[in-house]
């Protein structure tokens, strides 16, 4: 089911690094809206909600509704500026659409069909390569997510960004560069051979003392001397 998400903004007024601290500390994320021709407009975002938002995969992809002091824009989601290891969104920034434009968005690839590829029953390990690409597209046709069917995958085979196929008016924007570069492979997995250290050579036994040669008087204990007279 397609997820309708609709974020509430206002106007920001105050600037600055101080100022965004500020925010912060109040829960609410500074944002800005651009494109379309119009200027570009400092925001205001609650925190909690844009969190919430972040946490369908289906957001950064989506035609988003943004609402400012009650107007209704539609937008794509451009940019997202996390902290570095707080659960905490320092930034974010929102591009402004037009029904009769193009517009290029960053797109997940999902996989399916891995239990049934051929590879994957010789005992190969299928490999993703990439994880999402570049298209473009009209509003109205941009997806969710790339599905990738692998399902007739060899072993050691590759499929390539021009082997995907692409919902209607949709392109890849690598594909335009001449730039078909692979995105999954099955392979078979690497054993690694462990060496074995060599046996240590066993403890030499001691080695007995040779009996004494003929003529040669064995030496007696001292409890064993003669007395003397």
């Amino acid at each position: 089911m397609t997820i309708a998400f609709e974020l509430e903004a206002q106007v920001r007024q105050d600037k600055g690094k101080g100022a965004s601290r500020r925010l912060r500390r109040a829960e609410q994320v500074p944002a800005i809206i651009y494109g379309a021709g119009k200027e570009t407009t400092p925001l205001l975002l609650d925190h909690n909600k844009v969190i919430v938002a972040l946490q369908h995969e289906s957001f950064y992809t989506h035609i988003l509704t943004l609402k400012v002091d009650n107007k209704a824009e539609k937008v794509i989601l451009k940019d997202v500026q996390r902290h570095a290891y707080k659960p905490r969104i320092l930034h974010m920034d929102f591009l402004r659409i037009k029904a009769d434009a193009k517009l290029k968005m960053h797109v997940p690839l999902h996989f399916k069909g891995a239990e049934e590829a051929p590879g994957v029953k010789e005992g190969g390990l299928v490999s993703h390569l990439l994880s999402d690409i570049e298209i473009s597209c009209l509003p109205a046709n941009l997806p969710e997510f790339i599905e990738v069917d692998i399902s007739n995958l060899a072993l050691d085979q590759l499929l390539h960004l021009s082997d995907i196929q692409l919902p209607k008016g949709v392109e890849i924007v690598a594909l335009s560069h001449d730039r078909d570069l692979p995105i999954v492979s099955i392979h078979m997995p690497r054993v690694e051979v462990e060496e074995v250290a060599p046996v240590a050579a066993e403890a030499t036994a001691p080695t007995e003392t040779p009996p004494a040669e003929a003529g040669t008087p064995a030496v007696a204990s001292s409890e064993q001397k003669p007395k003397t007279s």
